[in-house]
C-alpha cells in the first residue's frame, strides 16, 4: 500500500462516511484474562461517542510507512490453506458475525499480546464502494470499479485516570473527580486485507505499532504466522553500526555527512514529487556514496558484505528508517549537539595541536543559561 491508499481507507472512518454499523471487541485485565466482551451498534452511541470510536479505529491507519505501518505478506500456500489467513478471511466474509472465529481469533491474540495493564481488542468490518479513479486523479463517485471488504483491529490500552479537582461554574462548586478508566489509542493493530492499487489484495495485511522498536513479532506469528520486517528504530541502529564497524578510521564525520544528506536529499526530493510509491534505498546506492566520498574500496566491500548480512542480500529499505531528518545529532561522551539538518555546514571538525576538535561557528545570538553573550 502507498501513502494515498492508506489515507483514502483512513477517511473513511467518519460517521457520515463509514458503513461500520457495530464494533466487536473484549476488554482484557492484566492477567490476560477477558473480563468483558461487547457487540456495539454504532447507531446506539451518541454522536461524540461514535466519532470518538472511530477515531480511535483510525489511528491503527496513522503514522508512517516503513515505520509504524508494516506490510505482512502471506505465501501462496497460506493464501491456498493456511489456518491463519483462513480465520482472518471468515472474520471479513462474516462481517465478524461468526462467533467461533471470533473467539479464536481473541484467544490467539491475547495470548501473543504483550501489554502491561488492561487492554481492549476491538474488530470492526466495513465495505467500501471503491470509487472509479481516473488517471489524472478525477473520482467519479458513481463509476464503482469494486467493493472492497475488510476488517480493522485495534488494540487499545485502557489506562486508569488520576483522582483530580475539578470546578462546576455552574454550580460554583468544587467536586471530587473520581477515578476512571479511559480507552488510550492503539499500542497495535492490523487491516486485512491490503487495499493495494486501490483493490483487494488478499496476499498482505497492513500492521500498525505504536513503538517503532517494536514489531509485535509474537502477535505478528500468532495471526499471520509470519516474522514481521526488522523494526525501524532496529534497523536505524543496525545501519549505523555496520557503517561504524566497516568503515573504521575511514568513518569520518564528511563522510557520514555525505551519507545522511544524500538520504534527506532522496526524501525531500520523494515528497517534493510528490510520489506513490514508497521510497527505498538499496547497498548499491549507499556504496557509491561511499566510494565518491574517497572511501578505501576495501572497507567499501565489507560495508556491503555486512549491509548484506544484516538486512538480506537486495534489501530495499526506507531511508526514513536510516536517517533522521529532523536533527543532526553529534554527541561525545560529555557533550551532546543537535543542529538543523540544513545547518550542518555550521559544524566542523579540525585537530589542533593533534587533539581532535568539534568547531560551531557562532555569528550572533549566542546565550549561556539564558543569557546573551559576547565571544571574544
Amino acid at each position: 500500500m502507498n501513502e494515498k491508499e492508506v489515507a483514502e481507507l483512513r477517511r473513511r472512518f467518519k460517521a457520515d462516511r463509514s458503513n461500520i454499523t457495530h464494533v466487536r471487541g473484549c476488554y482484557v485485565n492484566d492477567k490476560q484474562e477477558i473480563i468483558s466482551e461487547f457487540d456495539q451498534p454504532i447507531s446506539m452511541l451518541s454522536q461524540d461517542e461514535g466519532e470518538w470510536l472511530l477515531g480511535i479505529l483510525r489511528k491503527t491507519l496513522s503514522g508512517t510507512l516503513g515505520k509504524q505501518l508494516l506490510d505482512i505478506r502471506f505465501d501462496t500456500r497460506q493464501v491456498a490453506e493456511g489456518e491463519e489467513h483462513g480465520l482472518l478471511m471468515k472474520l471479513r466474509d462474516s462481517q465478524l458475525k461468526d462467533e467461533e472465529a471470533v473467539q479464536t481469533f481473541f484467544q490467539r491474540a491475547i495470548g501473543s499480546l504483550e501489554l502491561e495493564g488492561n487492554y481492549m481488542i476491538l474488530l470492526a468490518s466495513d465495505a467500501y464502494d471503491v470509487p472509479y479513479r481516473s488517471k489524472d486523479g478525477d473520482r467519479q463517485e458513481d463509476a464503482s470499479e469494486e467493493v472492497y471488504r475488510y476488517i480493522l483491529c485495534s488494540v487499545c490500552p485502557v489506562k486508569q485516570t488520576k483522582p483530580a479537582l475539578t470546578y462546576s461554574a455552574h454550580e460554583n462548586l468544587f467536586h471530587h473527580l473520581a477515578v476512571d478508566w479511559v480507552v488510550s489509542a492503539p499500542a497495535t493493530g492490523f487491516l486485512f486485507p491490503a487495499f493495494d492499487d486501490r483493490s483487494t489484495n488478499l496476499y498482505d495485511a497492513l500492521l500498525y505499532t505504536k513503538d517503532i522498536a517494536d514489531t509485535r513479532p509474537a502477535f505478528v506469528d500468532a495471526v499471520f504466522r509470519q516474522t514481521p520486517p526488522m523494526a525501524a528504530a532496529v534497523q536505524m541502529e543496525t545501519f549505523q553500526s555496520v557503517m561504524g564497524e566497516a568503515l573504521e578510521e575511514d568513518c569520518s564525520y564528511q563522510v557520514v555527512e555525505t551519507v545522511n544528506d544524500q538520504l534527506r536529499d532522496m526524501i525531500a526530493e520523494h515528497k517534493l514529487n510528490k510520489e506513490e510509491e514508497p521510497l527505498t534505498v538499496s547497498q548499491g546506492v549507499v556504496t557509491a556514496v561511499l566510494r565518491s566520498s574517497g572511501v578505501e574500496e576495501e572497507r567499501v566491500e565489507r560495508f556491503a558484505a555486512r549491509y548484506d548480512e544484516a538486512f538480506g542480500p537486495g534489501a530495499e529499505l526506507s531511508p526514513r528508517n536510516l536517517v533522521d531528518t529532523r536533527q543532526l545529532e553529534i554527541r561525545t561522551p560529555d557533550v551532546t549537539i543537535r543542529v538543523d539538518p540544513l545547518k550542518s555546514e555550521l559544524v566542523e571538525t579540525k585537530v589542533i595541536g593533534g587533539i581532535p576538535y568539534i568547531l560551531i561557528r557562532a555569528d550572533d545570538g549566542v546565550e549561556v543559561d539564558g543569557v546573551p553573550v559576547t565571544i571574544v
